[in-house]
């Protein structure tokens, strides 16, 4: 599929988006609706880094664009059933005790301080301790299988390095969760809000992928926006305690973040180019 058809099924996701952000402003009031806006766009900027951490992943499995899509649908299909537990378990969590989203925004300032730093660690390899983690429980064969996940060699279930990098993916994105969902509790404790919110973004991860895929050279830099974004939303919900933030100020610092890392990814691609 060219990159045209891949954005515009991406912003036919995000139109879809907004209809029922207009629906939640309808029938649940402005506030509501600002709480979806700031989630979506929360969840839609920290997924960019997840992406990246994709390509990489891909990239040193040396797997090609048609097996790639496979992965990436059933990896989709993980991500919303973990987004739901998630979000019950983190709502139940600060119902119970509020003083955990001191702890959430400590946690964010501290991931956002390590994607700033390029200090996140490398799970993008092979010998990575979740496909360890695999190798212990099932065998996996060198080579592919065409798309299967797994294949019977001498009568013996074997999963296929298919089906690793699908283990390595939502492992990676269990831990992708563990940032974005306390992130969103910076905007709002609404389970509704943030699933939805977080759904209609990961519905448009597929096509944004192979975006990122075609442009990740021009938008390197977008990375340490998002950590910028992470270290805003803990410091929001560690001072939530003596001050708040409102909602409409939060969105429009996480755009401005985006808006000028997005600006300069591109003015130091261009000035790479000039010189090359």
């Amino acid at each position: 599929m060219s990159t045209k058809k891949h954005l515009i099924k991406f912003l036919f996701i995000t139109f879809i988006a907004l209809i029922i952000n207009l629906g939640i402003w309808y029938y649940m009031g402005p506030e509501k609706a600002l709480e979806f806006l700031g989630g979506y766009i929360i969840e839609l900027s920290l997924s960019v880094d997840n992406l990246f951490l994709f390509l990489l992943i891909f990239s040193s499995f040396g797997i090609g664009s048609k097996y790639q899509k496979r992965v990436l649908n059933y990896g989709i299909i993980g991500a919303i059933i973990l987004r739901l537990i998630f979000v019950i378990l983190g709502i139940a969590i600060v119902n119970s005790f509020k003083w955990v989203l001191y702890i959430f925004g400590v946690l964010l300032i501290i991931s956002g301080v390590k994607i700033v730093l390029n200090k996140e660690g490398d799970v993008s390899y092979e010998d990575s301790k979740l496909i360890k983690l695999l190798k212990k429980m099932i065998p996996v064969t060198e080579e592919l299988y065409e798309q299967k996940f797994f294949v019977r060699i001498n009568n013996v279930l074997h999963a296929t390095p298919l089906f690793a990098l699908l283990f390595l993916i939502e492992g990676s994105d269990i831990i992708f969760a563990i940032d974005s969902i306390p992130a969103i509790f910076a905007i709002t404790t609404n389970p509704f809000i943030i699933y939805s919110s977080n759904i209609l973004a990961i519905l448009g991860l597929r096509n944004l992928y192979f975006l990122l895929e075609k442009l990740h050279s021009t938008f390197e830099y977008v990375k340490y926006g998002v950590g910028m974004v992470l270290i805003f939303t803990g410091i929001k919900l560690g001072i939530s305690f003596k001050y708040h933030i409102p909602v409409a100020v939060s969105i429009l610092i996480i755009i401005s973040i985006l808006v000028i890392s997005v600006l300069v990814s591109i003015i130091i691609s261009r000035g790479k180019k000039i010189k090359s």
